[in-house]
């Protein structure tokens, strides 16, 4: 796998396969083992969500198959708005007919809008793309379905790591799933190995 560079406006990367795991997500409805709470409580409705459940667990299966599987501490719901929000929520995306773990990812929080399929995740994000031998961090992401786009907080850094001794950071990041591309727009700073590099024993730092 290869990292492109363009110079000077924005760094440039191919895209993996982690969009398959956000077009799984914004179109899934969790089939709980789970426990309701229907948010009786006191205070306005506006401010309470009409369900609330705990412990939300999904699996994917296609053709005997196990594709993904989700898992949630506490999900809130608020009908009128169109939200889910999920929070402690990790998740593994599966391949080789459910053998091998190809991406698992967790974030903090996750808000899913129920009409649009955007998902925004925050307090904390991490993907492990074992495949690619690729992990990102950040603070918090967003993806927006009808652009296919995942679209980092300009203020925040988005860190990539490799086993190869890649390491950067970059703020503005803003991945176009048609074009296959991930770029930053703001300042990139880190330890970047090509795959020429590599072979040579030499790394370049940008």
């Amino acid at each position: 796998m290869t990292f492109r560079i363009r110079k000077p406006a924005h760094k440039e990367i191919p895209i993996f396969r982690i969009w398959i795991f956000f077009l799984f997500f914004a179109f899934t409805l969790f089939i709980p083992g789970c426990s309701f709470d229907y948010g009786a409580g006191q205070g306005s409705s506006e401010n309470r969500p009409d369900i609330i459940m705990e412990n939300i667990s999904y699996v994917r299966v296609r053709k005997g198959d196990l594709l993904a599987r989700f898992y949630a501490v506490e999900a809130e719901r608020w009908e009128d708005r169109q939200i889910m929000i999920l929070r402690d929520f990790t998740f593994e995306q599966m391949e080789d007919k459910g053998e091998t773990v190809s991406i698992e990812g967790r974030a903090g929080t996750a808000e899913i809008q129920v009409d649009s399929g955007d998902i925004h995740f925050y307090n904390g994000v991490r993907f492990d793309i074992e495949s690619e031998d690729f992990i990102l961090r950040t603070l918090e992401i967003e993806w927006k379905d009808k652009e296919k786009a995942l679209l980092g907080n300009p203020d925040e850094d988005v860190y990539i790591e490799r086993s190869d001794g890649t390491s950067f950071s970059g703020k503005g990041l803003s991945a176009d799933i048609r074009s296959r591309t991930w770029e930053f727009s703001g300042v990139v700073s880190g330890i970047f190995v090509e795959e020429d590099e590599k072979d040579s024993g030499e790394d370049s730092e940008e």
